[in-house]
Formats: C-alpha cells, structure tokens, sequence
C-alpha cells in the first residue's frame, strides 16, 4: 500500500524562501500540488532568486508558484504581503517560518544593533507572519516555525540568535492553545547544522567537532528537513501540534 501526501488546492507561504531550506522546501510542496507563495526580503540577490525558484516550478505547473517580496519584520510590509496572496488563492493553508538572520558575537561583543536585529527579524517576524496570516488562514491550516537546534545547547557567541529560537518555539506551543478552535495545528522544527551555503562556512576543524556529537556522523540535507515541514502540514500529521521537532542526526552534546 503506497501514502502519498496530496496537496492540489491548498496554499503554502514559505518566508525567506529564496533559497536554502525555504526553497527546498518550496520545491516540496510544489511537487505535493500546493500552491506556494515563495517570499524573500528583496536584499541582495534574494529577488532574482526568488523568481528563478519560481520560474523553475511554473515549469512544472503553470502559476503554481508566486513572489511576495516582504521584511518580515515590517507590520506594513507583512500585511501588503498577506492582501496579495489573498486576492491570488483567497486565503492560506499553511504558513513556514522560515527567515532568519545570524549576528553571532559573545555577550560582551554583542552591540545593541546585532541584538535587535536578529530579534526583529527571527521572532517579531515570526509574530507578525502568523498574527496576519491568522486572518487569512482556512480552518484546519498549520503553522510550522523555524526553531534551532542552537535553543536547545546554547551554542557560543549565539544569545541573540539562541533566545530568539527559544521564543519562536514557545509560541508555537501558545499557538497550538489559541488555533485549535479553528483546527489550525503549530508546531516548531528545529534542525541541527545542515549543509547550507551557510554551514559552508564553518571552519573545518570546527565542523569536524560538530560531527562528533551527531550519531549519524554527518550534516542534514535541506531535503530532509524540507520532509519534515512537509508531513507537519500533511493529514498524517492531524493529531500533532505544540510540538517542536528536531531535525539533527541524533545530536545530543
């Protein structure tokens, strides 16, 4: 007996979707038949990727796929962005959290700047994507954020980022209370070091030290972890909310 996760008809936003796991991700849901709303923050080179990535899905399945340019950080900018996939798919079925920015330095280094930051984009975001995407979202939606595994150990140089992941993951569970009346499920996934074009740039010693806590003796792939998001938002996931998910091979240091 084969399961397959069926998606047709339903409408995913996935923020800073651009590339790394969001558009892994985005290509995830492509292919489960979801339409997928891919958001970037327009800096950089994160608007020319973001319609590449698109591009390549409407390949597959004509207007599947949609930019919405958006700071998740911005009250105005999040609200514009959730009008506009409202006048596109007429709501929204399931929201990913997935933006997020590093300004790692120790306590004692850490300007106020790098503080606010990380917190405005990695947990004021993450309130402001689901505060308004809760006035759009269909009953039975869900809502899956980007936790850490940097939460769970503390890593060095990492309060801000740490704190802010920590945040995100008890919301969810906050959320998860204040959905349910709607059928809406919120869960956390907090994956370990996977091999993005950022984890590309750790050192290789201290790469080498990261292994040795991970069993399975390697890094995640952004499929992997794409996977999970996937079946959290799938009906094999119907009974589980509240939850925060670890994606790490194991990693217990």
């Amino acid at each position: 007996m084969s399961v397959s996760i069926d998606l047709t008809s339903k409408s995913v936003l996935i923020t800073g979707a651009s590339q790394g796991i969001g558009a892994a991700i985005a290509r995830k849901f492509a292919q489960a038949g979801a339409t997928v709303f891919i958001n970037h923050p327009n800096v950089g080179t994160t608007q020319a990727d973001a319609e590449a990535l698109a591009a390549e899905l409407n390949l597959t399945r004509t207007d599947s796929a949609h930019v919405v340019a958006a700071d998740v950080s911005s009250v105005d900018q999040v609200t514009s962005m959730m009008q506009r996939i409202a006048e596109i798919s007429g709501g929204l079925d399931y929201l990913i959290n997935n933006a997020a920015i590093i300004r790692d330095r120790t306590v004692s280094k850490m300007t106020m700047d790098e503080w606010q930051a990380v917190m405005d984009v990695n947990l004021r975001g993450v309130f402001l994507c689901c505060k308004h995407a809760l006035e759009i979202m269909r009953d039975g939606g869900s809502i899956v954020s980007f936790g850490s595994i940097a939460a769970i150990q503390g890593f060095f140089g990492q309060a801000n980022y740490a704190a802010a992941k920590a945040g995100v993951q008890a919301m969810m569970r906050v959320l998860s209370r204040e959905g349910a009346r709607k059928g809406i499920r919120a869960n956390a996934v907090a994956p370990g070091v996977i091999d993005t074009s950022m984890a590309a740039t750790i050192p290789e010693s201290v790469r080498a030290e990261m292994l040795k806590n991970v069993p399975l003796a390697r890094f995640g792939t952004t499929e992997e972890v794409a996977n999970v998001v996937l079946f959290l938002c799938s009906p094999l996931a119907s009974y589980v909310t509240g939850q925060t998910i670890e994606i790490n091979g194991g990693w217990r240091g």
